[in-house]
């Protein structure tokens, strides 16, 4: 009987480092290889931290920059002159701005845009500066009837300095380029450019009568904060009753990170999956690097180390991984952070100033010295129950580790803690926390399902009439210790992962993008008057342009909803607060479909009751169901009405579509204006035609669809790369996670592959047997991915978007064959090192 040269009572700590230490020696490339599964992760996880933490930094510093004043009050119709009166008696000095969309026509060049004009009166912005080139324009425009213009506006007519610009009826001098506006980002400079002109001069523009849709705004200062407090308590009771709306630089502080905060929580959800498509890398990773260590550590055993003593060597090899990768990952991460404000600095209204985020590092070692931990650990807990007697009779272990475990029942119950408490951090709702934890669980286990089936069948259906070569390839895809689940996992989420990020960015081009049909208008007219109807009507036929939909457009606000008014409903405010457009029509367009109720087309009598029809959504959002009492205020004139039906509205159509539509013969004498919708064959139509338009008609606004999706093509496409830029990170690491596991089942066959060269196989035997294994590992875990991602974004386009959801089959295929290809491709090159060298040598390179 041998004498254990290891003592049985207890253990240094310091031997036990010292043997993780040297146990590791021989395997280092591959512990390596192993911890860069999750340093990407961790990267993408600081780096949206640290920005995070920098926005919020600069959003605190710049807040009052943000906004320009110290209170805004806002009205969205004219504030009555009582109200206007004491408005004009709070605060330390006061500025005016009205807001509205029109035309401007450029005099030189001929062109015209829609673009949003403010016609600002006193010294706004009481805190920044509106920037413009000269930087004396800012304050001279006011001297003089003069404008400053929008710079992208500037390019795209080639306008300069001194020329002139039409704004209604009357003539501005440009008196400088406008940089940039408070609150002002390069998409809302893109899509709706400003232009600011002096209120005095607003009246003579012709542009202000009953219908337009102005914005007012009242900016105050206030010297003292005690004043501001004293005055958001005097005037909030008194505005909420006509509707206006009060917003100060801690409202806009908040609202500004709350737009943001979004962004964050979708870019750390990203990088969160990242993360765990590592960890299932290194879970994987480590449960084959023990069973390769059942040996050595069965040996330790027989000389009377202790199991738990055996493990804890194991867990400290595996929390140096986690930590160094959790460094690697955070140097990363910080110095990824100095790219995203590049990547989104058209959606920031702020100046960012990015630097290192401790707090942000902090977390990342924590969570990255936790996170390969606790995957690790059921792996890591097997290594207490080899016995000494496996360093004899392997099949011993195999047969003693059937009882249920415990202790790995609680790890287990661990990671499933972790992941809903790190989504709910990110998403701040246990729902949404528990549902996204949850289509990840499901997700799992469909996939460890189907990696099961796939084995099973295999192993049951495999043809005796195949050929070797086949019958050898897929006997690999079970075998014992073989990687078809690890693989089928990392493959399978990876794959779902790329493929449904790329089928929602199709579903939402897809709701803004016209069709290039000759039935589709791409040009719009609004704010057309009665009296010059018939007239724009004739101007659109000389230019040979249908008329495509023409609408009355009637502007209204809800009074009250079954006899309670906006006062009376403090749980309902937002019913009683924005102005609404309605429409009346005797028939229902191809956009709209009754859901409830019945559609009353007509009104007869003066006493008839007026059933109206609700856009669904909008009838939820304002609280109302069928047969409810609606009383509308019609500029002044109060209208009884009932819901009588309910409609689900397709507003991706381009066309003009309402939330509330009315029966005709109702509303056919009330103010309103018209919309027009036609086509124009060009972009030299349709520049001549706006001209046209703008000359004669000077408040007539026109929209060019072609520009706006042009943006939005641009928009959306900032979007997309973002998007593309954290799904990047899962990408790379579950090609990472796909090389360790490639060649983790490497390490496991190269006695399989010594023994088939031994008995004669040839080189391209062997690599036709690996390439068939993988072959099918690829083909099915990303077939399996792809079942996922079609099912899920299914869901989400019939679900949150409330969009068709049809795949494109040409990306698609592509798409599944790219990884198809990528795992074969690498699953041969790893056995290239095997074939390149005698089996004698390799076998004296594993004994060492």
């Amino acid at each position: 009987m041998f004498k254990s040269s290891v003592p049985k009572q207890s253990v240094p700590l310091s031997w036990l480092f010292k043997m993780a230490w040297r146990d590791s020696r021989k395997n280092r490339s591959r512990l390596l290889l192993f911890i860069s599964s999750i340093i990407l992760g961790i990267a993408a996880l600081v780096a949206v931290y640290s920005f995070k933490d920098n926005l919020q930094r600069d959003i605190d510093k710049q807040a009052k920059e943000l906004t320009g004043a110290d209170l805004i009050v806002e009205s969205r119709k004219a504030v009555s002159n009582e109200r206007l009166k004491m408005l004009k008696t709070i605060g330390d000095e006061r500025a005016t701005e009205n807001t509205f969309a029109s035309m401007v026509y450029f005099v030189k060049g001929g062109g015209s845009r829609l673009v949003q004009m403010k016609a600002l009166e006193g010294n706004y912005p009481f805190y920044g500066s509106i920037e413009t080139t000269p930087t004396s324009a800012a304050k001279s425009f006011f001297s003089g009837r003069e404008a400053l213009v929008d710079k992208t506006l500037m390019l795209q007519f080639n306008a300069k300095t001194g020329d002139s610009i039409n704004v209604g009826d009357l003539s501005f001098k440009i008196a400088g380029i406008l940089d940039k506006a408070p609150g002002q980002t390069g998409i809302s400079s893109s899509v709706a450019p400003i232009v600011y002109i002096p209120l005095k001069y607003l009246d003579r523009t012709s542009l202000v009568k009953a219908g337009s849709r102005i914005n007012y705004k009242y900016y105050y200062k206030f010297n003292n904060p005690a004043g501001l407090e004293a005055a958001i308590k005097k005037l909030q009771p008194k505005l909420d009753q006509e509707g206006l709306d009060l917003d100060t630089v801690a409202d806009r502080k908040e609202q500004t990170g709350r737009s943001f905060r979004d962004l964050n929580r979708f870019l750390a959800l990203t990088g969160f999956i990242a993360l765990l498509l590592g960890c299932v890398g290194v879970g994987s990773a480590i449960h084959v690097y023990i069973q390769e260590k059942l040996g050595a550590i069965a040996t330790l055993r027989c000389m009377g180390l202790k199991a738990w003593d055996a493990f804890l060597i194991y867990l400290i090899q595996v929390s140096f991984i986690g930590l160094i990768a959790a460094v690697i990952g955070s140097v990363l991460g910080t110095l990824i952070q100095f790219l995203l404000p590049i990547v989104l600095k058209d959606f920031l209204p702020i100046e960012i100033t990015m630097q290192i985020s401790w707090s942000a590092i902090g977390q990342g070692l924590l969570l990255g010295l936790v996170i390969s931990v606790l995957f690790a650990l059921p792996s890591l807990l097997s290594v207490r129950r080899i016995s000494p007697l496996n360093a004899i009779r392997a099949t011993f272990e195999g047969n003693s580790n059937k009882k249920f475990d415990l202790l790995k029942g609680l790890v287990f119950l661990l990671m499933v803690v972790f992941i809903v408490g790190f989504t709910y951090l990110q998403m701040k709702g246990w729902i949404q926390a528990l549902a996204f934890t949850a289509g990840i669980f499901i997700a799992f286990l469909l996939l460890m399902a189907f990696s099961g089936i796939l084995m099973f069948l295999v192993r049951k259906l495999m043809p005796a009439s195949l050929s070797y070569l086949w019958r050898q390839g897929f006997a690999n895809l079970y075998r014992p210790n073989n990687q078809t689940l690890m693989l089928t996992v990392s493959i399978g989420l990876s794959t779902a992962f790329i493929c449904t990020l790329f089928f929602v960015q199709g579903i939402l081009i897809k709701r803004v993008t016209l069709s290039s049909g000759s039935s589709q208008p791409n040009m719009v007219l609004f704010d057309i008057q009665g009296t010059q109807k018939n007239e724009v009507n004739n101007l659109a036929k000389s230019y040979k342009l249908p008329l495509m939909n023409q609408v009355p457009v009637i502007t209204m606000r809800i009074e009250e909803i079954n006899g309670k008014k906006a006062g009376a409903d403090s749980t309902n405010k937002r019913a009683f607060r924005n102005e609404i457009r309605a429409t009346y029509q005797d028939t229902l367009t191809a956009a709209e479909k009754i859901v409830d109720g019945k559609w009353i087309n007509k009104v007869s009598g003066t006493n008839e009751v007026v059933y109206i029809s609700l856009d669904q959504n909008f009838a939820r959002s304002i609280k109302v169901k069928l047969n409810d009492k609606i009383v509308f205020n019609v500029q002044g004139m109060l209208l009884p009405t009932v819901v009588g039906s309910l409609r689900e509205v397709n507003w991706s159509r381009m066309q003009t579509n309402f939330r509330v539509v009315f029966p005709s013969g109702v509303l056919e004498q009330a103010p309103q204006f018209h919309v027009l919708m036609t086509r124009v064959p060009n972009s030299e139509t349709s520049a001549s035609f706006q001209g046209a338009v703008v000359r004669k008609f000077a408040n007539i606004s026109v929209i060019d669809l072609g520009l706006v999706l042009k943006l939005l093509d641009e928009l959306l496409g900032k979007i997309s790369f973002v998007i593309q830029f954290m799904a990047g990170f899962s990408m790379i690491t579950g090609w990472i996670v796909l090389i360790s596991a490639v060649l983790t089942s490497k390490n496991q066959r190269i006695k399989e592959s010594i023994l088939l060269r031994t008995m004669g196989a040839s080189r391209s035997q062997i690599l036709a047997i690996n390439a068939i294994e993988y072959f099918f590992l690829g083909l099915f875990a990303a077939a399996a991915g792809l079942i996922l991602a079609l099912s899920g974004s299914w869901a989400l386009a019939r679900f949150s978007f409330d969009a068709s959801f049809v795949p494109p089959l040409l990306p698609t295929l592509l798409l599944f064959g790219g990884v198809v290809l990528l795992v074969v491709i690498t699953g041969v090159l790893s056995s290239r090192s095997i074939l390149n060298k005698p089996p004698l040598q390799i076998l004296r390179n594993e004994g060492n």
